[in-house]
């Protein structure tokens, strides 16, 4: 049996926010596998055991950036160490340059933008300057570049933390800007059910049988529970299920909207910044502890 080891039972405490005792059980169950062990946790504690692995950890901006023809639009996350950082004028300055820029030279990855010229230096020289100027670490963590099939709108939320590039085919303004505060809102994490991944449902369909196991549901519902299950998630997590969160009565999903109003949804692009990122998080107590400790020591020789 692997040895469950008191860093992994921080570890998977700090993602999960479920009590100590339950993760070291958790990991012991699931033979140290930390994935494994956060899934024991979701069947026994429900949606409590992934709370804290939806918080956003890393600080940053997203940019936008739309042509005057709407017929080019990118949007970018560039990321910092603090969020003192993340609302100074040369940093906000160079990611509004960094998302102009994927619009418009179409790079294939970060190398590529690196390599890329801001005036008379390259992306990378812009960068490293600014490192030196304001003393953080800078770094370019994603982009998209679309070309619409019919009309770009874009909506920044929460200080630049939540950016949403959307491509609306038919409709108005109106219904555009709707679609994309709901998507900042609701978070889908696709258009439709084909954009899901068979990892993640493999998963939630895992973890619904064992739920409703450990509930004594008899074994030969169990599948067709866990189907229900998913096609539920199916209609929370995709932009077309999901109901509209202005809708009156509560209960009009997204696609009804765009049926109604005759249009249709041909992609959209959401960041959320230091999503999936971890951070450290620093205990300033044992910290002080800890140099408090050292200098007696050192007093002391």
């Amino acid at each position: 049996m692997a040895e469950i080891t008191a860093s992994m039972v921080k570890e998977l405490r700090e993602k999960t926010d479920a009590p100590m005792m339950e993760c070291k059980r958790a990991l012991t169950e699931a033979g140290g596998d930390l994935d494994k062990a956060e899934e024991v946790l979701r069947v026994k504690l429900g949606s409590k055991a992934s709370k804290a692995s939806a918080r956003v950890t890393a600080e940053g901006v997203v940019g936008l950036h739309i042509a005057a023809d709407g017929k080019l639009g990118a949007i970018i996350e560039v990321n910092c160490e603090t969020d003192f950082v993340a609302k100074n004028d040369d940093f906000l300055a160079l990611t509004k340059n960094l998302a102009q820029l994927v619009a418009t030279a179409n790079p294939a990855d970060v190398a590529a933008l690196s390599a890329l010229k801001i005036g008379n230096e390259t992306v990378e020289a812009t960068r490293t300057a600014l490192i030196g100027k304001i003393g953080e670490n800078l770094t370019m963590r994603r982009f998209v570049r679309i070309a619409p099939q019919g009309k770009l709108t874009s909506y920044i939320h929460g200080g630049s933390k939540i950016g949403v590039l959307i491509d609306v085919v038919g409709g108005d303004e109106q219904l555009a800007r709707d679609l994309a505060m709901h998507i900042a809102a609701s978070k889908p994490k696709s258009l439709d059910p084909k954009g899901v991944s068979a990892e993640l449902l493999d998963t939630e369909r895992r973890i619904a049988i064992e739920k409703a196991r450990e509930a004594g549901k008899p074994e030969e519902m169990l599948e067709k529970i866990a189907e229900g299950t998913v096609q539920k998630y199916l209609k929370e997590v995709t932009l077309l299920g999901q109901v509209f969160v202005k809708a009156e009565d509560g209960k009009q999903t997204i696609e009804q909207l765009l049926k109604s109003k005759g249009a249709s949804v041909a992609s959209f692009v959401l960041y959320i910044v230091g999503e999936g990122i971890e951070k450290k998080v620093n205990d300033f107590a044992a910290e002080v502890a800890a140099q408090a400790a050292q200098a007696a020591a050192a007093a002391a020789k």
